[in-house]
């Protein structure tokens, strides 16, 4: 029988297991992006992917990662585990560690290097630290989304947050904007870029060499902060807030 590579080309993504112990889940991602085939092993959950190139058949990347199972065990010995913030514990706003207290507040807020919350049910503190969160960083990205917006004379429609982990950000065709409300939790600087790169979207809805001159003509040292959030970026989805 006639083989045929193009046949069996990977043309969506797909879940394979690898053999061994102990027992390793592979996500096969086509990208037509990509120009080799990579692995990555999340440190938040161990969720292990390999991005696989336009061209690529799934016999290449199954013996890839079958290939790599021994490296792929190792790191994922390395995974980060998941946090549930209390009260005498910490968090993480604006790239600094707070401490979290309960004080006679009314409302939950950010003061002196703290995260205070108002007595309340234990139960509840993780879903009030995110509501707190969510509060500032709405603010935080609303202000910022403005001033980029004005800067590149271009305005944007609705803003929302959402918690999610492929991206931290997206600008639709439509010029609405979406963030990740975990932003906040990193230094402000990097909530900036992430601001200004969406906005930047409204002038080029690409990531051509234009594009790329426009998040440097508003924000000049996007590069450091983007590398900031390339290297610890994970570590802001290992705080669970919700069960």
């Amino acid at each position: 029988m006639f083989w045929s590579k193009k046949a069996d080309r990977l043309t969506q993504a797909e879940q394979i297991d690898l053999t061994g112990t102990p027992y390793v889940s592979v996500l096969l991602r086509p990208s037509a992006r990509a120009r080799r085939l990579s692995l990555r092993v999340s440190k938040l959950d161990g969720r292990v992917t390999l991005t696989v190139p336009r061209g690529a058949s799934r016999q290449e990347a199954v013996r890839f990662a079958s290939e790599r199972a021994d490296w792929i065990r190792r790191h994922l010995a390395d995974t980060m585990p998941e946090q549930r913030p209390t009260i005498g514990g910490t968090l993480p706003f604006l790239g600094r560690v707070h401490p979290i207290i309960e004080a006679p507040v009314r409302a939950a807020k950010v003061s002196d290097g703290q995260i205070v919350l108002p007595p309340g049910d234990p139960h509840q503190t993780a879903a009030r630290l995110e509501a707190l969160l969510k509060r500032e960083a709405r603010d935080r990205l609303a202000g910022a989304s403005d001033r980029y917006a004005l800067m590149v004379g271009r305005p944007f429609g609705r803003l929302t947050l959402r918690d999610t982990r492929s991206r931290w950000g997206s600008c639709s065709s439509t010029g609405n904007l979406m963030y990740s409300w975990r932003l906040v939790m990193a230094p402000e600087g990097v909530l900036d870029y992430v601001a200004a790169h969406e906005v930047a979207h409204l002038v080029h809805m690409d990531h051509s060499p234009a594009f790329w001159a426009q998040v440097a003509a508003i924000c000049p040292d996007y590069k450091a902060r983007r590398k900031w959030l390339r290297d610890n970026g994970a570590a802001l989805h290992r705080f669970r807030f919700r069960d």
